[in-house]
């Protein structure tokens, strides 16, 4: 491309690890043809599980089975066992709306001045639908976040036709998984599965409400697991996917993605409106995780180190040595390296400098910036990380602390 901006491989080379910055990685990563970055803001692992929640319940839980294979269409099976657990979501966002033409007569402003009436200028509301699912017996309910997002009233409806107010106890859009409350009991809810042997192949099964059509079912196959954030086209979210053909559309998002025993696996999400044949869903472990602090605190705290790191090539590695604001020299063309380290972070607080190449963290060894986001994601905040690396040739291990990612980049 022929010559670069001196700053352009350090700011653009990839994204923050842990800022949730993704939009400036990808802007220049355009530029410079760079790979996509990923990022280390991921929530910690909670050692007690979503069951241990449901369990701890004053109302003995009904817990939906998984499908027997009593119909010899398991498909139909698994949505018989299922489908009464998935809901549909409607959410509505009020608007400021438009001054009238009318209003703005300069007669009216004679007798109102600047200020006009407050009820002169009518709210607009905005709607839109899409799917959950039950997770206990007591109206907790997993969704996407996006599908809440502002809302001002939530109403969840059941196959049965039932009707629910409910509540948005809280969002993560990090990880785009919302939990919902309402004030109900002895509900139909899913058995949630294991994403722990999913292999590409396997049947996969969508229940949700595209398009406003409630309890559509959608079947095909998992065609791919750990589809990163980056390669979806999301790169601020902190998801590895489940790449599935099973039909996902509009109005489909929050609803659950099932295996052939009618077991939650994952959540979809309607992410990419030009996926021709493609849905996505976060996997059920990611919101399990979330939700649990979703309902326990209301929010989701995420370990934050503050790096911006890139895969190394042949390619990379010459941009970088010839690079002369990095001031870094690359002996080698694999790996993960620093390529800023940002000011004010643990990272820095650490020790950590660019240049340094990531070998492992707490012992797991480090191929891809996909690597280290899934490590840290198992971190606690406060709690030291062991990161080994290279640097000037020699192996070194660093303590670093995460710290929660700052709201103003989540």
């Amino acid at each position: 491309m022929g010559s670069y901006p001196k700053q352009a491989v350090m700011i653009a080379a990839a994204l923050v690890a842990g800022c949730g910055a993704g939009w400036v990685g990808h802007h220049y990563t355009t530029q410079l043809l760079l790979p996509e970055p990923e990022t280390t803001d991921v929530s910690p692992v909670l050692s007690t599980s979503l069951q241990s929640v449901v369990d701890s319940e004053s109302v003995e839980p009904r817990v939906t089975r998984a499908a027997r294979r009593s119909n010899p269409n398991f498909i139909a099976d698994a949505v018989e066992q299922v489908g009464p657990a998935v809901v549909r979501i409607d959410a509505a966002r009020s608007l400021m709306g438009d001054m009238p033409d009318a209003l703005q007569n300069p007669l009216f402003r004679r007798f109102f001045g600047d200020e006009m009436p407050e009820d002169a200028i009518p709210d607009q509301i905005e709607q839109g639908t899409g799917s959950g699912f039950i997770i206990n017996p007591n109206g907790r309910i997993l969704t996407n976040a996006h599908v809440v997002e502002g809302a001002d009233r939530v109403t969840v409806t059941l196959k049965d036709g039932r009707s629910f107010e409910g509540s948005v106890v809280g969002a993560d859009s990090v990880t785009d998984v919302a939990a919902i409350k309402i004030d109900a009991t002895d509900l139909p809810a899913v058995a949630l599965g294991t994403t722990e042997n999913l292999a590409p192949g396997q049947w996969a099964i969508a229940i949700g409400n595209p398009l406003g059509l409630d309890n559509t079912v959608t079947a095909g196959i998992i065609s791919a697991i750990g589809r990163t954030s980056s390669q979806v086209g999301i790169p601020d979210k902190r998801v590895q996917f489940i790449q599935t053909d099973a039909a996902i559309n509009p109005g489909n998002s929050g609803g659950p993605l099932l295996d052939d025993q009618g077991q939650v696996i994952g959540m979809n999400t309607a992410i990419r409106a030009n996926a021709q044949g493609l849905g996505f869903a976060i996997p059920i472990e990611t919101a399990e995780r979330i939700a649990e602090q979703l309902f326990t605190t209301g929010e989701v705290q995420h370990p934050y180190l503050g790096i911006q790191m890139v895969n190394l090539s042949p390619e990379m590695r010459q941009r970088i040595n010839t690079d002369p604001e990095l001031n870094v020299k690359v002996d080698r063309d694999e790996g993960v390296i620093i390529v800023r380290v940002l000011e004010g972070t643990p990272a820095e607080a650490a020790g950590l400098l660019r240049g340094d190449i990531i070998q492992s963290i707490n012992g797991k060894p480090i191929e891809t910036p996909t690597d280290v986001q899934t490590q840290v994601e198992g971190t606690e905040i406060g709690e030291p990380v062991t990161v080994e690396v290279i640097r000037d040739g020699e192996t070194r291990s660093i303590a670093v602390r995460p710290t929660a990612l700052p709201p103003d980049l989540q």
